[in-house]
């Protein structure tokens, strides 16, 4: 096949992209780091001098880095005043942790996947999988700052009000139980919303489980307790909602844990399954959400449940179909998609 010219400068023009973005993925974790977002946050223009005193960092350092992050789009520059500044737009996805658009957590995810490169190299020599434990420390905080925005943003207003009579249980007093928790945002979120109700999080990772608790104290919440278990064995019974945040297809034996969702449920008890957004066949994924799902799942949830017991390795885009065989199989009789948003599906079962 004879070579294309322009072709060919045309993807190496998206190979200089993609190279600059991989290499300022470490500039934006070092931004969120040292807190130089939030300083220029409302600021308006501000010298690389002015913004190093405020951060207590080195001047030379921070000039280099406000270039970097004008260069890539992340800030604005002010050529004749040769100053920096945020738009109220880059504000809410750098600078404001609350904002539903907020993304510094990804990147730490990224500098955790990094770190871990080597042990996924050998995971694909032998076949082996790299259990979420055996991760960098930053993919554990990053995922929770990462998922929190979206949690804060749909869970209470749109997915549980989408679940058949749920939320009237909650507000009136329910049993739920949160597989997979990791550091209980979501956990954390319902049971401020629920007074009424009881919450019990469970997670294999003590790690994500001790920092769980203390966010659940942070926050003043009493109704909420958190337990080391996996999904195919933790305790209980006769749960009004059983929720898998984003966690499903990290597992090893999600027919297992479907199984024993199923006898852990009341009668009328509902299992909310939130996952990552996918459609059913491969060639509709290839798209830039796809394309960050695939990479997160190569990199750390197919190693993951390749880890653990079965090792079905249903990956981030197993899509709704795949994951209908799944619960179906564990023994439920219903499974909807209840709600949506770009990087996520919500499934209802019963």
């Amino acid at each position: 096949m004879p070579l294309d010219e322009n072709k060919l400068q045309q993807f190496m023009g998206k190979m200089v992209g993609d190279m600059g973005a991989a290499m300022g993925a470490a500039l934006v974790y070092i931004g969120d780091q040292l807190g130089l977002y939030k300083a220029m946050s409302g600021a308006g223009l501000i010298s690389s001098h002015d913004l190093a005193k405020g951060t207590g960092t080195d001047e030379r350092y921070v000039r280099e880095w406000l270039a970097a992050q004008a260069a890539a789009g992340y800030l604005d520059y002010d050529a004749q005043t040769n100053r920096y500044g945020l738009s109220p737009e880059q504000e809410m996805v750098f600078a404001t942790e609350g904002s539903p658009v907020f993304v510094a957590g990804a990147f730490e995810i990224l500098m955790a996947v990094f770190a871990d490169a080597d042990k996924i190299v050998d995971a694909f020599r032998t076949g082996r999988g790299v259990g979420w434990h055996e991760h960098d420390a930053r993919l554990f905080r990053g995922t929770e700052r990462f998922f929190r925005p979206s949690y804060a943003a749909h869970l209470l207003s749109e997915w549980i009000p989408a679940l058949d009579g749920t939320l009237n249980k909650l507000q009136q007093g329910a049993s739920v139980a949160d597989v997979g928790c990791g550091h209980g945002s979501s956990t954390v979120l319902m049971a401020k919303a629920f007074p009424k109700s009881e919450f019990v999080g469970f997670d294999y990772h003590q790690a994500s489980l001790d920092r769980a608790a203390q966010a659940a104290k942070e926050s003043g919440v009493s109704n909420v307790r958190f337990e080391r278990a996996t999904a195919k064995d933790y305790r209980g019974s006769n749960y009004d909602l059983v929720a898998f945040f984003d966690c499903l297809h990290d597992m090893g034996d999600p027919v297992g844990a479907s199984a024993h969702v199923r006898e852990t449920l009341s009668g009328s008890g509902k299992w909310m399954i939130v996952e990552p957004f996918a459609h059913d066949a491969v060639q509709e994924n290839l798209n830039p959400v796809g394309r960050l799902f695939y990479s997160a799942s190569t990199m750390i949830c197919t190693p993951a449940s390749k880890s653990q017991e079965v090792g079905l390795a249903l990956g981030t885009q197993a899509g709704e179909a795949r994951l209908r065989e799944v619960v179906m199989a564990g023994g439920f009789e219903r499974f909807r998609r209840v709600a949506e948003t770009p990087f996520n599906m919500v499934f209802e079962a019963a």
